[in-house]
């Protein structure tokens, strides 16, 4: 049998391509733009040092800083999508490492701008706030405003903007490391030979149905990490005192103050999320028994927790019926929202296939003068390429309507409610597969697992990250050293708090913390678990047919980042203030549990 060979670019059809002419006509077509932006770069000096004389000098600087922002990121966004068409093209990597340099440049010479804004006295500010110059930038500069004691001088505020580059080192080399220089060795899957082992296939060694195959892939894999780990415990470490530097350069309490502030998010939302999962344990530790029995183990270990209870499921489905599929599920929304993305979806929004060279995984990406790109790797034999598709949709549906409702300051939201469409829509389509599959019990069963799974890895997984997170950040706030046998110990202690005995902690798993890239950009993650309890509690508004419920959504996604992110949601129907869209999310992971236990009995 001839194995089949990944195709180069050139032969992927224009028709399953996506289609970038409404950045650029072509590539000749980038570089005037980016030297017409290069040359006006310089204009940012003559704002320099009078932001403040009126309000209407403020709103010149304002509007040339945010003009020349939107032609970097329309430059910035052509060339991250050609380059992630084909890594191996040299000229892509090229245009990219160009458009980064050109921002990074632009964020130096503007970094004068934040100091001076709250450097005007208040009661000048307050008085030019009323001003019709500055209407369209008033929650704008509001927000800027609330860093101004968090917020140096411009010499120091140049130097922050300066040492950013420096403080990703830690980050860099984790990357390089992991991503370029670890070596996993090769294993067999028992019908194909030898495989080389892979961050790509790890999670497909472990949905493996052979447990000595699963079992040998997990410790082969993490022995690579216990080769490196003291390396990779002081990269950890390393990017923990980075974060622990600009919070006390910028005058915050703790490393988490710093990081939620700038939403505003009260630490209370994230105290919160991590009691209310650590006080509903009960439906986790059901779904890991059940685990457990329905594959006819004795006792659990985590290389058991990915692998399908149901087995050997039949599923192909073409990128065209997946779009039919997405639609269907999503025709709650209304016509007007489903027509937007049915033409997307297939009219040039979306890059389909794989190709050699082309990056792995899927993303939603664009900017305010282009369409909400997807970057997919689609595969009709895989019923995840069906909800990445899904999810995926809900990323740029949001972007769609914010850039439509919204003026460019405002269009883009925050990563705090980024991941609510997406998960909002995976959730309705969960909802319509079951329907569709109401004769088929293991096609059920297989879908319910699924989405169990999703939000067992989602909401509890994430929120263990995001404990970890806040002690290995309070341990280097109090001057303890964050070594190697801290750190382990730590996720150690909390892997066992959050499985208890349903869980067989195996040692290795303890290396787990060295392998995580979310811990490089800390508290992120919590973003995640937060993210699909308000996207459960929205969902289910609009399943049940409540009253208001779609239109209230739907006004939340045309919001862009015109408010705080709490209160789009509260706008939306849900108040994350509160623990209870928590607990119903984990009322909702229990309730699928008991259909998954009463479909699995009739098998």
């Amino acid at each position: 049998m001839t194995a089949r060979r990944i195709p180069d670019r050139s032969a992927i059809p224009p028709n399953h391509q996506w289609d970038l002419t409404p950045l650029f006509a072509d590539d000749a077509e980038w570089q005037p733009l980016f030297d017409q932006v290069t040359s006006e770069l310089t204009g940012y000096a003559r704002y320099q040092g009078h932001m403040g004389d009126s309000a209407e000098a403020l709103a010149a600087a304002v509007t040339f800083d945010l003009d020349l922002s939107r032609r970097i990121e329309r430059l910035y966004t052509y060339a991250h999508l050609k380059n992630d068409e084909d890594k191996s093209n040299q000229a892509y990597l090229a245009m990219y490492q160009r458009a980064v340099s050109l921002y990074s440049r632009a964020s130096e010479l503007s970094s004068f701008m934040r100091p001076e804004i709250m450097a005007i006295p208040a009661e000048t500010m307050q008085t030019y706030l009323t001003s019709e110059a500055l209407a369209d930038y008033r929650f704008y500069l509001e927000k800027i405003l609330r860093h101004r004691p968090h917020t140096l001088d411009s010499p120091m505020e140049e130097m922050l903007a300066m040492s950013r580059e420096m403080a990703q080192t830690a980050s860099q080399v984790f990357g390089q490391l992991d991503n370029v220089d670890l070596s996993f060795g090769t294993i067999s899957d028992g019908t194909n030979g030898e495989t080389e082992l892979s961050h790509g296939n790890f999670t497909t060694f472990l949905q493996h149905p052979d447990r000595d195959i699963r079992r040998k892939a997990f410790f082969q894999y993490y022995a690579a990490y216990e080769n490196h780990q003291n390396t990779i415990a002081a990269a950890l470490a390393g990017t923990v005192k980075a974060d622990l530097f600009y919070a006390r350069s910028r005058k915050h309490a703790t490393c988490r103050d710093a990081a939620l502030f700038s939403d505003d998010i009260p630490l209370a939302v994230y105290d919160n999320l991590l009691e209310t999962v650590k006080t509903h344990q009960d439906p986790l530790f059901t779904y890991l028994d059940f685990r457990r029995d329905a594959l006819g183990l004795d006792e659990l270990h985590f290389y058991d927790t990915y692998v399908p209870i149901v087995r050997d499921i039949a599923f192909d489905m073409p990128y065209e019926e997946a779009v039919a599929t997405c639609l269907e599920a999503l025709a709650p929304l209304g016509s007007d929202y489903t027509d937007a993305l049915r033409k997307g979806l297939t009219g040039g929004w979306v890059d389909r296939y794989e190709n050699r060279g082309k990056r792995s995984g899927a993303y939603s990406s664009g900017c305010y003068d282009s369409p909400p790109y997807i970057l997919l790797n689609y595969e009709r034999a895989n019923i995840n390429s069906l909800y990445t598709l899904t999810h995926e949709a809900g990323h740029s549906m949001h972007s769609y309507l914010s850039c439509r409702h919204q003026p460019y300051v405002y269009h883009g939201y925050t990563i705090f409610v980024a991941e609510v469409a997406s998960t909002f829509n995976e959730t309705l389509l969960s909802a319509h597969l079951l329907k569709r599959y109401q004769d088929d019990p293991r096609m059920q069963a297989y879908i319910l697992n699924r989405e169990i799974d999703n939000i067992r890895g989602t909401l509890f997984r994430q929120t263990m990250f995001a404990e970890f997170e806040l002690r290995t950040h309070a341990l280097a706030e109090t001057q303890e050293p964050l070594t190697l046998e801290c750190l382990t110990g730590i996720y150690h202690e909390l892997l066992t708090a959050h499985f208890g005995d349903h869980l067989v902690i195996d040692d290795a798993l303890r290396l787990e913390c060295l392998r995580i890239p979310h811990f490089y950009s800390a508290f992120y993650v919590y973003k995640y678990a937060t993210g699909i309890s308000a996207a459960i509690a929205l969902a289910d508004r609009v399943m049940r047919g409540e009253e208001g419920a779609c239109d209230d959504y739907l006004r939340f996604l045309t919001l862009g980042g015109s408010q705080f992110p709490l209160d789009e949601l509260l706008a939306a129907g849900v108040d994350m203030r509160s623990p209870a869209p928590v607990a119903q999310a984990i009322a909702h992971f229990g309730q699928l549990v008991d259909e998954l236990k009463a479909v699995f009995s009739t098998l």
